[in-house]
């Protein structure tokens, strides 16, 4: 038996304060960590429940929408104003999970879960540097279906698991934390990191910081918008590859784009590369595979993961054809 203690944080002062120590976790609605608490991946010795904040979800003065760290998928999905301004992201939420961890799952939780990686889970035969800073990648040369092929490094190739924070990185989400240093606000693209030589740490948040909400920005997007998701079959399984893309057009060109990838790296990845060719681009097939073309320069896959090049390419033109009228 490993013994732990429980709180039920009552402010976000309170939980970073419970929160700020060696085997302290946050806990939301607990759909990630427990599960990986079963399998002896984590072992906190203190569980900091803060369920219990801020599950708002209301509209800034400045037009942002602002959404409390402690609301439920579910209720960030079917909210009126998310379907209306950012149907990208409910079609993200709606594609991750069943209807009943979308239930339970927080915000806060969603950006902070770990790899699905079937090594890292696995305590009782496999090296995983995330899990054991220098034991090893056992990934790298093993089962690598569902890996990574941009933004990996020696040391990991685990992929990013969740839906949600791709449709966010597309929408230049920020995140509202607080900490003993003060509040900050952190665009979701830089709040995941890469591995490098540290894989063991997932995000830049500090000892004793708590997510207090997401902010999204007013969106040119919402007519023009989509989230696809492939995988290996229809439900409840994670992404091979995913594309959260919207855009604006004038005249027969692209005008604005921004897009992200799912299932392809580390963190969420803002398809930056893609984006500068498209904008000014005819809405042509051309131009969506260059786009793509360009995105992949960097890519290094292995065995069992280089079929995600071409279905990663597929993916975006598919979606891009969709979403400028075109067909291929």
């Amino acid at each position: 038996m490993i013994p732990i203690s429980y709180s039920r944080a009552t402010s976000v002062a309170e939980a970073g304060r419970l929160a700020d120590g060696a085997g302290a976790r946050l806990l939301g609605g607990g759909t990630n960590l427990v599960d990986l608490m079963r399998k002896g991946v984590e072992r906190p010795s203190r569980l900091v429940d803060v369920s219990g904040l801020s599950d708002a979800i209301e509209l800034a003065r400045s037009g942002s929408l602002v959404i409390g760290a402690a609301a439920r998928n579910s209720t960030v999905a079917a909210h009126p104003l998310v379907r209306q301004r950012y149907p990208m992201l409910a079609r993200a939420i709606l594609a991750g999970a069943s209807a009943q961890i979308r239930n339970m799952a927080t915000v806060g939780g969603n950006l902070m879960q770990r790899t699905r990686c079937i090594y890292f889970a696995d305590t009782a035969g496999s090296r995983c540097n995330k899990r054991e800073p220098g034991s090893g990648c056992d990934a790298v040369g093993g089962f690598n279906r569902y890996h990574a092929v941009l933004g990996t490094s020696p040391a990991c190739i685990a992929a990013h698991p969740s839906d949600m924070c791709v449709a966010l990185a597309a929408l230049d989400a920020r995140i509202q934390v607080s900490g003993p240093g003060g509040d900050r606000m952190i665009p979701l693209v830089d709040f995941h990191r890469l591995p490098g030589d540290r894989p063991d740490r997932d995000t830049v948040l500090d000892p004793g910081e708590v997510i207090v909400a997401l902010e999204l920005p007013a969106s040119p997007f919402a007519g023009r918008s989509a989230y696809r998701k492939v995988r290996d079959r229809s439900s409840y399984a994670f992404a091979l590859v995913s594309v959260a893309a919207g855009l604006t057009m004038r005249e027969g060109r692209i005008e604005e784009v921004a897009i992200a990838f799912g299932g392809i790296a580390p963190k969420p990845w803002r398809a930056s590369r893609a984006e500068a060719v498209l904008r000014g681009s005819p809405a042509a097939g051309a131009a969506f595979a260059a786009a793509a073309d360009a995105e992949l320069t960097d890519a290094a896959p292995l065995a069992g993961n280089a079929f995600k090049l071409a279905l990663t390419r597929r993916t975006l033109e598919a979606v891009l054809s969709e979403l400028t009228g075109g067909s291929l």
